[in-house]
């Protein structure tokens, strides 16, 4: 999956390079060395580039887990093209030193355009009749191989399944048909036969079963072996709670900080806390005045959370619900489409601007810009009783915005909280600089699309 997203960004670089030369070459005849074009232009294409990328990536054109149909790809290169167009406009205004000529602009970005498209295009259907996936052999039939079988069909062809290996002891939760080898044969036998380059070992239970003769020989013949929580976890990007025992979080890579990134984190948490509230200034008066003229009630909402090493702290937001919304049933979870939420509030929650006061938190030290969610007290309690593992989301501060909640959709049950802490954990397991970056390039883009909605 990354030797593919790579090759797309690539592409695109290609696509970028050579719209801007063809662009000078029709409208003036001729083009320059290689050597001066990028003497002259090479800030130019080089931020034209950088911009195409960005809007490439916020239309959702690098998700390869996407299965994009052609038209899809056409419309969101559209899309992404016009957005470049005023994201340019803008930085030309601010640094006219990477300034092209308007008609060269727009000559430019038709022709990257269209490369983007036909290159996308011929990417995803050349990936699929190619069979470019790598092919997996699931070793067992029984539940969880079932269930390792449906991530690899959502994998958008980057994993095609080989079959399912069958053992004794297992029983058969798989289609029958869909069963390539058995004991008699040997796994590594059918692995090689089915030219598999990947098993995935989904055994319901591996006492007396576990084939590790043949394992080995498959391991030491280049074929990679991996167990199905570590396959969910690559595929998906969240653990797979119920096949996870104490040891794997133990023995597992991950789940450790370096002091740089430590060091990091805290100065671009204390950095974009200052930032984010010398830019939103003007719009804590608007807001403010917006939920005081609208609705009863203070202005800020404070309630207590839990945070890091499950302490207690006051979060801050503005309120968008009604000040009496919860005298009649105590603490409940807020649901979608919430009759206790405002008018005001409705748009405030949609946008994220009920979060900028969290800035202070931020700057208080209670929490981070990104981590998981804090989670009232009362609820914690209860899903601590509910849910395994529940607490070691607490190792590290909560954020304002965070893998779970980019990835899911808000929760109000014990299902959701459960859906939610497979993505905190693999948080707490991956985190790193490049993480959080990710997590908020990909929060402004969930802001972006849901103000366009």
């Amino acid at each position: 999956m990354l030797f593919q997203l790579i090759t797309l960004i690539v592409g695109d670089v290609v696509c970028a390079t050579l719209a801007i030369s063809s662009s000078f070459l029709l409208r003036f005849d001729e083009l320059p060395t290689a050597l001066e074009f990028f003497a002259s232009y090479g800030l130019r294409v080089a931020f034209f580039t950088v911009v195409a990328l960005f809007t490439s990536y916020l239309m959702e054109l690098y998700d390869i887990q996407k299965k994009l149909k052609k038209r899809e790809i056409v419309a969101r290169s559209i899309v992404s093209s016009l957005a470049m167009f005023f994201l340019l406009s803008a930085l030309y205004y601010l640094l006219p030193v990477i300034m092209f000529g308007r008609g060269l602009l727009l000559l430019s970005l038709s022709i990257f355009t269209a490369l983007q498209v036909f290159w996308h295009v011929i990417h995803k259907y050349g990936l699929e009749f190619s069979g470019g996936g790598r092919r997996v052999l699931v070793l067992g039939t029984g539940h969880l191989a079932n269930l390792i079988g449906g991530v690899i069909a959502s994998t958008n062809h980057s994993h095609i399944l080989a079959g399912y290996f069958g053992c004794s002891r297992e029983m058969v939760s798989v289609p029958d048909s869909c069963i390539v080898g058995s004991e008699e044969e040997g796994v590594a036998n059918a692995a090689r036969r089915q030219n598999a380059q990947k098993i995935v070992i989904s055994l319901t239970e591996r006492r007396g079963v576990f084939p590790l003769t043949d394992l080995m020989d498959c391991k030491f013949s280049g074929i990679e072996v991996i167990d199905a929580p570590s396959f969910y976890e690559q595929v998906t990007g969240k653990l797979l709670l119920e096949n996870i025992t104490p040891g794997w979080f133990i023995f597992s890579n991950g789940f450790k900080v370096s002091p740089l990134s430590r060091i990091f984190k805290k100065m671009f948490d204390k950095v974009l806390a200052v930032l984010g509230l010398v830019v939103s200034s003007p719009l804590l008066i608007i807001v403010a005045a917006a939920v005081k003229l609208t609705s009863p009630g203070p202005v800020l909402f404070r309630q207590i959370r839990t945070g890091m090493h499950e302490k207690e702290f006051v979060l801050y937001k503005f309120r968008t619900m009604r000040n009496d919304a919860e005298s009649g049933t105590g603490a409940v979870w807020a649901q979608k489409n919430d009759p206790r939420v405002t008018a005001i509030g409705g748009f405030l929650r949609k946008t994220r601007l009920d979060e900028i006061p969290q800035l202070f938190n931020v700057l208080k030290g209670d929490m981070s810009f990104i981590g998981p969610r804090p989670e009232r007290p009362e609820f914690v309690e209860m899903l601590k009783k509910e849910i395994p593992y529940y607490s070691q989301r607490h190792f590290v501060k909560p954020g304002i915005t965070g893998w779970a909640q980019i990835k899911y959709p808000y929760g109000a049950s014990v299902a959701d909280a459960i859906e939610k802490l497979r993505y905190d954990l693999y948080y707490l397991k991956n985190i790193s600089c490049t993480l959080d970056l990710l997590i908020f390039f990909e929060t402004m883009k969930v802001i972006i699309f849901e103000i366009g909605r």
